[in-house]
């Protein structure tokens, strides 16, 4: 799929409608996928049945706990619409009839999970160098090594040994151009000192509390957030973990009325957030950032885990979707409402592309205690294209702030979407989720 940016800068009236109504129309026509395939144990119902990401990441957990040692990851097919399961063969051949009976395609290889896993830990122990990340790759059956522009001699042979080391047909290396880091940048949008960010997704604490997800190294730049360069803060850090496992943090709305919304304003129509979800790899998916915009690509692995200059992070979603400074904690999310991700950090920019990497939405709010979507409040942030700037005249400014973050989030985001942070963002589809953060939408941000 194309990998496309609705840059945020300011722009014409017209030209930001245009944009705005378009992204609208990319996003929300969404056909539910049918499922297709005899359920009645005949030889028909092994036809793969055609599933929509989600129902195949769902497919995909339960096939693993069926087939336990043979199940070696799967990946969806966004094109035929079905799951790819990967099997290691061995004397019990029924294990590639179930999984076709449960509806999957299946796909004999040579690397276990087992093995792969193994690798990674290899990896871990005798290669944790700053600017590199590893991931399995379902779709080639080993781990995905990426070195970026600062692995060079001896470390870059360190790396390199080690990858031979695992054994042929086990791991691959990709160089990239850019160089690792978190996507955080002293600008506008929401801030905190010198810092600013994009907030992920609204969501209710588990006191009951408004408050919002954001990357967990936006927390680094202070604990109280305002939708201004200078304002009075509207949130407050109440937890966060950066690096390690994850990078995440939970910040609350200073203000207990405040009504954050569950939904993603895309200028004029809004995509209502319903629950978070895991990826898939193979999965579309798009991302919402304070300096960029909106973009989309796809999942490229799961539970990856790279080397930042700050430290090591794991189980993050590894992706080929464009991101830069300032990115940071914004909303991933797919076209029917599935909040996904937390933008962390990676290589590359909107113009040459890389890869980012991506905080799951599942883990943070288990390891934060708190509800999105039905269950609390969810991702959106109509606030986010405040400003008159964020909105181009057409969703930002005045409209922006108020459908955004409701009563008094709503305000102070469009609010401080215009005064700095709107002079970057955006376009006039607002995004509510990530660009909340970023357009002083949700009053959230980090950096």
């Amino acid at each position: 799929m194309s990998h496309k940016r609705i840059p945020k800068r300011k722009a014409a009236i017209a030209v930001g409608g245009a944009v705005a109504l378009g992204a609208a129309a990319f996003l929300l026509p969404n056909a539910n996928a049918s499922q297709d395939g005899a359920t009645d144990g005949t030889a028909a119902a092994a036809a793969p049945k055609t599933l929509k990401a989600t129902d195949a990441s769902d497919l995909s957990s339960q096939l693993a706990g069926l087939l336990g040692d043979a199940f070696a990851g799967s990946y969806y097919d966004g094109g035929k619409q079905q799951l790819v399961v990967n099997v290691v063969p061995g004397d019990d051949n029924n294990v590639i009839v179930q999984a076709k009976r449960a509806g999957a395609t299946v796909r004999e290889v040579d690397n276990s999970m087992t093995e792969l896993e193994a690798g990674a830990q290899t990896l871990k122990s005798e290669a944790t160098i700053p600017g590199t990340s590893w991931a399995v790759d379902p779709r080639t059956n080993k781990i995905l090594v990426t070195a970026d522009s600062t692995v060079t001699g001896k470390k870059w042979d360190r790396l390199e040994s080690t990858v031979r080391d695992l054994g042929s047909g086990m791991a691959t290396i990709k160089k990239s151009a850019g160089t690792f880091r978190t996507f955080a940048s002293g600008g506008d949008a929401i801030f905190a000192a010198n810092s600013r960010c994009s907030l992920g997704f609204n969501v209710t604490a588990g006191d009951g509390t408004p408050a919002f997800l954001t990357a967990g190294h936006c927390a680094l730049g202070g604990r109280q957030w305002s939708d201004q360069q200078g304002g009075a803060p509207i949130a407050t850090i109440d937890q966060a973990v950066f690096p390690g496992e994850g990078d995440f943090a939970l910040a609350t709305y200073d203000d207990p009325n405040t009504q954050a919304p569950s939904d993603v304003d895309v200028g004029g129509q809004t995509v209502q957030i319903t629950e978070a979800a895991e990826a898939t790899v193979g999965q579309e998916v798009f991302r919402m950032g304070s300096t960029t915009g909106l973009a989309d690509g796809q999942v490229l692995g799961l539970d990856a885990t790279v080397n930042y200059p700050e430290g090591t992070v794991t189980g993050l979603i590894q992706t080929d979707v464009c991101a830069e400074p300032g990115d940071s904690g914004g909303s991933m999310f797919t076209q029917d409402g599935l909040a996904i991700g937390l933008t962390s950090g990676g290589s590359g920019d909107c113009t040459v592309g890389g890869e980012t990497f991506f905080q799951p939405v599942t883990t943070a709010l288990a390891a934060v205690g708190a509800t999105l979507g039905e269950g609390g409040a969810g991702a959106g942030v109509g606030a986010q294209a405040g400003g008159e700037d964020a909105g181009g005249g057409e969703v930002g400014g005045e409209d922006a702030g108020q459908g955004a973050a409701g009563d008094g989030a709503g305000q102070d985001a469009g609010q401080g979407a215009g005064d700095g942070a709107g002079q970057r963002t955006g376009h006039g589809a607002g995004y509510g989720a990530g660009r909340d953060a970023e357009d002083g939408a949700g009053q959230t941000g980090t950096h």
